[in-house]
């Protein structure tokens, strides 16, 4: 029993002996190779490489014996790896990367042609094979070896390794090609297309590549009709180019010939509401709204219609007009679909319009009360139901009536996005109050919400109270602030211009000046006031714009040249100002893209519609 333990212990002894060793040659084999020491180098990895011939081994000996001009030695070990593996074809491409290397074209020619002729019907051994000839740059040879790969095995066409190897190449029409045959042989890659695509092709910049794919689509919709597949993609690169005018006729007319009733195009109206452009999107609901009253989506689109030119209208520099027909046609909406759980969105964006541009609050808040009520209606959207009640009671002066609707909500909704949004709207009026230490507290829990639209108000509102509230021994400006603050919520907009005065007048240089500028922008611009408003934001970029505020006012300078003032360029030039200075800011995603499209990298822009 004694020996054995013996004989064990001393087994363990030289495992661990040899490992040492091991370790300690590969550190020098490295170091030497490292420093050009290439015959010390080559001593080592020739033990390391007797001992264990691995791949790495392998190849720094290789290495080294090729700086050694060692040629011989190296087509020896290269034809053992051959004898012990035949298989593997790579030693071919290795031999023939030696050759290369010192110049022998010819012999390295017919290495590489050999690996390609001993090529057999095995999937491993053709993806291994290409792999080293991409590895080494020798793209021909990776595209002739899956092109026999083609031939060789049938089940797998090898079409996204080829149209990779064109890709490398810069052959993009053969590329394409590739990819579309795919999809003629198999639909279930689209998604797989598409990303593969999206990679090669810059969508917004590269006419060219756009161009061959757009041609490519449409050959093969003229020559296969019958191809859904085809149209699909054509549509998806509109959408990829924001070429959402286009994507609309594409997809009707294919909705059309497979009698969809819309599907298809509601999913298009939804992405192109996501950026922005309501009027294709308004384009794509009154098609589906057209197929009639038994449609699937009908219900659906008519709601998202009216949803879709509210976002317009008070997105733009609408009019009085605008607005009395919006609602006419939400209330003949609402008559013909009914009060139910199926039209709760409707009832709840009909309140909204009431209460916030045509000032009706009781007629809101009833209408929000039916919505809370329904039979049957969600949890969830019940809560939402709840969370624009309270804001609208918050407009009308009711408050604590508010806070309970709010609390309500905080309650129910825990671990939820709503239970965020309660609690910012409670931390809201605790400031509108002038209970600031509350509504920090509840400010601090929301810093960490994972609506990032949310953490940024939070912080925006707790640096408010923090950076004001204990500069002065008066706590008279923040809550003369706080309480002109509810007032433009309020849209009591001169008592809240008289309050902001107030403090200019009475506290000369506070601390609060920029914040007052900037609430001053929101009253004028609530007045479609918008070269007023735009004057309030500059006073801020001129004179804060290094203070918390500074992006603010930048971005929406910007984007109200843009998008009210009709000045483009102005526009354009501020946004390109905002990004350099502003890098990190919560809106630098939508300058950079705002940027891009007043530059000229969008092809579309949408067109003036009327409402109806």
């Amino acid at each position: 029993m004694k020996i054995v333990k013996y004989i064990a212990a001393l087994a363990l002894l030289c495992s661990t002996l040899v490992a040492t060793a091991q370790t300690t040659d590969e550190q020098l084999a490295v170091q030497y190779f490292q420093n050009g020491e290439f015959d010390k180098a080559a001593m080592y990895y020739e033990k390391l490489y007797s001992r264990n011939p691995t791949r790495t081994y392998y190849e720094y000996y290789i290495k080294c014996l090729v700086e050694l001009d060692r040629i011989k030695d190296a087509e020896k070990v290269i034809k053992k790896q051959l004898k012990r593996d035949p298989a593997n074809l790579t030693y071919y491409v290795d031999m023939g990367m030696m050759y290369k290397s010192i110049g022998e074209e010819t012999k390295s020619k017919q290495q590489f042609d050999r690996a390609l002729k001993e090529l057999r019907s095995n999937q491993r051994q053709v993806i291994n094979l290409a792999n080293a000839f991409i590895k080494v740059s020798e793209h021909d040879y990776a595209l002739e070896t899956y092109l026999k790969g083609q031939k060789l095995i049938k089940h797998y066409p090898f079409n996204f390794e080829i149209a990779s190897i064109y890709g490398l190449k810069g052959d993009v029409e053969h590329m394409v090609n590739e990819y579309l045959e795919l999809l003629n042989n198999n639909e279930a890659y689209l998604q797989s297309v598409q990303n593969s695509l999206s990679r090669t092709i810059d969508f917004e910049n590269d006419e060219a590549r756009v161009d061959i794919l757009k041609t490519q689509l449409l050959r093969r919709i003229q020559r296969q009709p019958q191809k859904d597949i085809y149209a699909e993609m054509l549509i998806w690169l509109f959408t990829q180019r924001k070429d959402f005018n286009s994507a609309f006729i594409q997809t009707r007319a294919l909705d059309k010939r497979n009698k969809g009733m819309g599907e298809r195009v509601v999913a298009l109206a939804r992405l192109c509401t996501s950026n922005k452009n309501y009027s294709v999107a308004i384009k794509c609901y009154e098609y589906v709204v057209g197929i009639g009253a038994e449609g699937y989506y009908y219900t659906q689109s008519k709601i998202e219609l009216l949803n879709t030119i509210q976002q317009k209208i008070t997105s733009s520099n609408y009019s009085t007009e605008d607005l009395t027909k919006l609602q006419t046609n939400y209330q003949s909406t609402l008559d013909e679909l009914g009060k139910s759980t199926a039209t709760v969105s409707l009832m709840r964006d009909y309140a909204h319009l009431k209460a916030f541009y045509l000032h009706n609050t009781n007629d809101a808040i009833q209408l929000l009360e039916e919505t809370i009520n329904l039979p049957g209606i969600d949890r969830k959207t019940q809560a939402k139901a709840k969370l624009e009640l309270g804001d609208i009671l918050v407009v009308q002066g009711e408050i604590w009536d508010a806070s309970l609707y709010f609390s309500q909500v905080d309650k129910d909704f825990k671990h939820d996005i709503l239970e965020h949004e309660a609690k910012f709207r409670n931390a809201r009026i605790s400031y509108y109050t002038g209970d600031f230490e509350l509504a920090q507290s509840r400010l601090d829990i929301l810093k960490a919400s994972t609506s990032k639209l949310i953490a940024n108000d939070a912080m925006d509102l707790s640096l408010l109270i923090t950076d004001n509230l204990g500069l002065d021994t008066t706590r008279a400006p923040m809550l003369t602030f706080s309480r002109a603050d509810l007032l433009t919520f309020q849209n009591k907009l001169e008592e809240a211009t008289l309050a902001l005065d107030s403090i200019i007048r009475d506290y000369p240089g506070h601390a609060l000046t920029d914040e007052i500028l900037y609430q001053k922008y929101k009253i004028y611009y609530k007045q479609r006031n918008f070269t007023k408003a735009a004057e309030y934001l500059e006073r801020i970029v001129e004179q804060h714009g290094k203070d918390i505020l500074g992006d603010d006012a930048l971005f929406n300078l910007a984007l109200l040249n843009e998008t009210q003032l009709n000045n483009p360029e102005k526009a354009k030039e501020l946004y390109k100002q905002f990004l350099m200075e502003h890098g990190g800011s919560f809106y630098e995603a939508e300058a950079r893209k705002r940027f891009r499209t007043l530059r000229g990298d969008k092809l579309e822009k949408e067109e003036p519609e009327d409402f109806h």
